[in-house]
Formats: C-alpha cells, structure tokens, sequence
C-alpha cells in the first residue's frame, strides 16, 4: 500500500501482551514486598524499652527508702541508695567483668562474688581489681514523691561526687 499525505492517519490503540501485564505484576509484587522489609527491619531497629531496663523505670515513693538505706530494684537492674545528701541509683553491674554486684548489709558495703571487689555505700571501689567506682543512672522526681530512674543512660565515673545525688 502506498502512502498517502492527504489521508488521516488512524489512531492506534496500544494494547499489552500478557507477558507485558505478568512483568508489571512481578514488578510491583517485587516493590511492594520490599517497602514492607524495609519497614520491619526499620521497626526492628527502633528500641522499644519504655519501662524496665533500658528505659525509665518506677523506684517507688521518696517515703519508701530511709536515709543511709540501700535497695535492690531488680526489674531495672540497679540499687537506690539514700543518702543524707539525696538519691542516687547505682547500676548493679561491676565495672571490672560485668558481674552482678549484691549489697552485703553484714559488711555494710558491695561485695562482687566473681573477683572480690568491694564498693562503699556510694559505690566507690575500696578493694579489689575493679578499676573505677560502679556506674549510676540519672534520678527524676516527678509528681512530687515519685522516683524514676532512666536505665538507659548509664553513666561511668571516676569517683563520688555530690552532683551525682538528686536531691528533693
């Protein structure tokens, strides 16, 4: 057939082959599994400790610890010491091996099992291998009375000092 300028070229309709319309579907199957992946490690990565350790935790009421007392909470993993000074919360891990330090209320001071180092009432190393004093977490009062303690902000030291107390 010959082509002809004065005729109106007719409008074709595209169409897809079936093999077209399987390739989209494959593709959009592909990016849709992948945006779900990428969410679940993204949601996988988030930290998701609100309460207990590795977030803020519920010591109790300022009138439950008496002065020069010492308390074990053991959901977040730290002791509350009260001092005449304030509060302070000591992480119960030993900065020496990671051991779990127990209060030994017989000798008055922290006494590690493991390697024998031993930490006064505010957690400073009066023996042992333990190269630095036990870490501590940050104190809030809050509604008045109530203390919480953030397990997860521990905080290493060198030594005591009053600034580490929260005082009400």
């Amino acid at each position: 057939m010959a082509y002809r300028p004065d005729k109106k070229e007719e409008k074709t309709k595209k169409t897809i082959t079936r093999g077209q319309f399987l390739g989209l579907a494959w593709l959009g199957a592909g990016v849709l599994v992948a945006g779900e992946a990428t969410l679940i490690g993204l949601k996988y990565l988030k930290p998701q400790a609100t309460s207990g350790f590795g977030g803020k935790v519920l010591a109790g009421k300022v009138s439950d610890f008496p002065v020069n007392s010492v308390t074990h909470n053991i959901t977040g993993r730290f002791y509350i010491v009260h001092l005449e000074g304030g509060f302070l919360a000591l992480y119960q891990r030993c900065p020496h091996l990671g051991c779990a330090v127990p209060w030994v209320e017989a000798e008055n001071q922290f006494h590690c099992p493991c390697h024998a180092s031993l930490y006064n009432l505010e957690g400073v190393v009066t023996g042992g291998p333990a190269p630095r004093p036990m870490d501590f977490f940050p104190i809030t009062i809050e509604n008045v009375d109530e203390i919480w303690v953030d397990t997860s902000k521990p905080t290493q030291r060198s030594g005591f000092d009053q600034s580490q107390l929260t005082v009400i």
